[in-house]
């Protein structure tokens, strides 16, 4: 149970459910004492009135029964009485009929409480006390049945089970009402992590409940400090290449001067190298202007940034006149980094124009797991034997085939990253290279 909602809900029920069976068991033993301490009273002034009714011992009649209560007359009323006179034969009221009460002999003075259970399986509170009239020694025992008693104080304590119940109903709901509302402020955290994943923000909003807030800024101040740290290694691989050039145009011409005349196979292997790292500054230059600028973290939607790419790719490969035409048929951000996929699609699509006589195409389409990348143009393309090289784990392009320039490396580690594969084929459409990438949307 992950939920704070209900496990408050939980948290206050069984707090109420604990109270509400304190309150009971503890009203209920209450009322009970009260009412066992109004009966021992009434019973202590039957006791006397029954002292009284006590003739001597002498007389025929021990007791005169016109003294006392109606209620001891009749069989089973539920108040009785009986008297152990020392000596003499046990005296008890009608009302017991033919039971007798187990009751033990007190001394004058002493006085018990007892709990018996009398005819009929009757409770009966019992007082049990010792007396002395004229000389003798008597234990007169009165009893009361506490069953209409135990039934109301079993009433009650239903009635307040349920009045309880219903009070902890009303309460759980006007929680659950202000919990909800008070929870409605954190929503935004939720719909704001939402937007930041298509994009449409670069950090949460922070106008949140004080006992999240303390979050909210910290993953904003690390959010904030990876989108730097990803914008400053961009920035700084993209100037490093930038200051190579200069250096390294002063070097192709001192290697093509005179100087190198009489060491013609170290001038070769000097040019070489140095076209080579002109290709990887080029390489680095192109990235940097095909991925252009972006909130780090922000979703790849086709439908605003394909076209950008397109001009920019036919801008760089100008003297070709390109015939450069890309389909897709989103309408909304792929949960896709903008950057990784700028930076895939600029690769291939780049390499493609490079080779490309006049046509480039690219299709991109994704269902509710693959985002599909086709791209085809209708360069020489590889032969049967390099593409199945191109296919092999660590092999560059650029290293195989002189010339090509972007190389495979970075969209091999991209496409790794979202645990997709990337195959090459042969065009049946244009005739050049076909190259087929598909990428797991939920990696």
């Amino acid at each position: 149970m992950n939920s704070l909602e209900s496990r408050l809900q939980l948290g206050l029920f069984l707090s109420l459910l604990l109270l509400a069976g304190i309150l009971i068991w503890g009203g209920g033993y209450a009322l009970q004492q009260v009412a066992e301490s109004y009966v021992s009273t009434r019973l202590e002034h039957d006791a006397e009135s029954v002292l009284r009714a006590l003739n001597h011992p002498s007389r025929h009649k021990k007791i005169r029964m016109g003294r006392l209560t109606p209620v001891y007359l009749q069989p089973f009323s539920g108040h009785y009485f009986q008297v152990q006179i020392e000596g003499e034969e046990m005296i008890r009221s009608r009302s017991l009929w033919d039971q007798t009460l187990e009751i033990p002999d007190l001394a004058q003075g002493e006085v018990q409480i007892l709990y018996l259970n009398g005819p009929e399986q009757q409770p009966l509170l019992v007082r049990v006390a010792g007396y002395q009239k004229r000389s003798q020694q008597l234990t007169l025992a009165v009893a009361e049945d506490l069953s209409e008693i135990n039934q109301q104080i079993g009433r009650y304590q239903r009635n307040f089970l349920f009045a309880a119940l219903t009070a902890i109903a009303l309460l759980l709901l006007v929680q659950r009402l202000v919990v909800r509302h008070t929870l409605q402020r954190l929503d935004q955290v939720p719909q704001d992590m939402k937007r930041l994943e298509r994009g449409e923000i670069s950090q949460l909003n922070e106008s949140v409940p004080d006992e999240v807030q303390p979050l909210v800024q910290e993953f904003n101040r690390i959010l904030a400090l990876l989108g730097q740290r990803l914008e400053r290694s961009r920035n700084a691989l993209g100037n490093l290449a930038h200051a190579i050039k200069t250096p390294l145009s002063l070097l192709q011409r001192e290697i093509e001067s005179n100087r190198f005349s009489s060491l013609e196979a170290q001038r070769q292997q000097l040019q070489t190298q140095a076209e080579r790292i002109q290709r990887i500054t080029e390489r680095e230059l192109r990235r940097a202007r095909l991925a252009g600028a972006g909130t780090p973290g922000q979703r790849f939607d086709a439908a605003a940034e394909m076209d950008a790419l397109i001009t920019s790719l036919r801008l760089l490969h100008s003297a070709k006149r390109l015939d450069i035409h890309c389909s897709h048929a989103f309408q909304s951000p792929l949960p896709l980094d903008r950057e990784d996929i700028l930076e895939l699609l600029g690769n291939l699509l780049d390499n493609a124009c490079k080779w490309a006589r006049q046509q480039v195409r690219c299709e991109l389409s994704a269902n509710t797991e693959i985002f599909q990348i086709t791209i085809e143009d209708d360069g020489p393309g590889v032969s049967a034997a390099d593409l199945d090289r191109l296919t092999q784990r660590g092999v560059r392009i650029d290293e195989n085939m002189e010339g090509h320039g972007l190389g495979l490396a970075i969209v091999r580690d991209i496409v790794k990253l979202y645990g997709g594969e990337i195959r090459f084929l042969r065009s049946s459409l244009l005739g050049g290279l076909q190259i087929l990438v598909r990428l797991a949307l939920h990696h």
